[in-house]
């Protein structure tokens, strides 16, 4: 018994001394930078990892990707808990996912799933001069209703919006990107109901 705990705590330690970006299942992983942009940019929503002390704490939110600045912007409520996370500790995780179909097999524990994601790592700070948020915010607006225009569809972003919210930056410092992928022809190869 003893054995076995220590080749466990062993394994354990492993993987949590590797490096941050190291993927463990190296025939998933993507390293054509272009690909991960490519993801960044037409990714829906991201989740954002923080910590305060020991507990862990997740956020999902609306980003975007600024590849001349290496970045991804966000924004939240002016104050709460990601806020006060962010400033405590600013080391963040940010995970971006696409899912495709479910991939069947005879065995429950082999069936798979088709996926797109990346991990990106970094630094996160809040953004206080109003023109650069008013940018990062216009570029979300850009993003995610692009087919309505500022001035005529809805207000501006003006100083005074800002009060309300908080804009973030996270300058990537390393990020790892995976993709799992079943044949086109998969026999009951099938979508997620709620995203058909």
């Amino acid at each position: 018994m003893a054995n076995s705990i220590d080749k466990h705590s062993k394994t354990t330690i492993k993987h949590a001394v590797k490096p941050l970006a190291q993927v463990r299942r190296p025939e998933y992983e993507i390293k054509d930078e272009n690909w991960i942009k490519a993801l960044l940019h037409r990714g829906t929503f991201g989740t954002l990892g923080t910590a305060y002390k020991n507990q862990p704490f997740l956020n999902t939110v609306l980003f975007i990707f600024d590849e001349a600045e290496h970045a991804i912007f966000f924004h939240t409520a002016k104050i709460g808990r990601a806020r006060s996370n962010c400033e405590l500790n600013p080391k963040v995780c940010f995970s971006v996912v696409e899912m495709g179909r479910i991939i069947p097999s005879e065995e429950a524990v082999d069936f798979s799933v088709e996926y797109n994601s990346v991990v990106v790592f970094g630094t996160v700070k809040v953004i206080q001069a109003d023109k650069d948020s008013q940018s990062a915010l216009q570029k979300l607006m850009n993003k995610y209703a692009s087919h309505l225009k500022p001035g005529e569809d809805y207000h501006p972003i003006r100083s005074k919006d800002l009060k309300r919210t908080a804009v973030y930056k996270i300058t990537i410092e390393h990020w790892s990107a995976k993709q799992q992928s079943g044949p086109e022809d998969h026999p009951g190869a099938f979508y997620f109901p709620q995203m058909a």
